[in-house]
């Protein structure tokens, strides 16, 4: 059975932009395992470009990409949304699909916190925090990055059919 997203949807706050598509988060999604595990799911299903590693501790979006983050090892509460967005405690084995635009900060992460992220059909990928110069040219870049064709944990039926339309 393909595990369900937990959805939220962010406005814009004027500096980060969010999304029209919900943030996915998938608790829970594998059995915390090497990084390895992640970067093979992901790529499985199009997602590549991946990279181990943080969260900058700093409010920050991509207007290029689409982002997966895959909690490989310990865990760390993470600022979706930007300024007033949502707080998560994410932990070894949970998935966080950041669709084009999201803001996202590490606030706090234990000793072995381990992020695997990659990007959809490893699109390439820039890193805004919301400098009053950054818009309107992001705004555009997000509304160009193509739906993903798979979800980066469930393949066919997860990502691609919520962000539709």
């Amino acid at each position: 059975m393909k595990p369900t997203p937990e959805t939220r949807l962010f406005e814009d706050d004027g500096a980060i932009p969010n999304s029209r598509h919900p943030v996915l988060i998938y608790w829970g999604a594998l059995e915390p395992e090497e990084a390895d595990g992640f970067e093979d799911l992901f790529a499985r299903n199009g997602w590549t470009g991946a990279w181990r590693g943080g969260i900058f501790p700093y409010h920050h979006y991509h207007s290029t990409a689409h982002e997966v983050l895959g909690v490989a090892a310990g865990s760390a509460k993470v600022r979706v949304g930007g300024e007033g967005g949502e707080t998560f405690r994410l932990s070894a084995g949970d998935v966080v699909v950041l669709p084009a635009g999201t803001g996202h900060k590490c606030l706090s992460a234990s000793g072995d916190f381990e992020i695997v992220g990659a990007y959809d059909r490893g699109r390439d990928w820039d890193v805004l925090r919301g400098a009053p110069g950054d818009r309107p040219k992001a705004d555009e870049n997000i509304a160009r990055v193509p739906t993903p064709e798979r979800d980066p944990v469930n393949g066919r039926g997860g990502a691609e059919e919520l962000w539709r339309g």
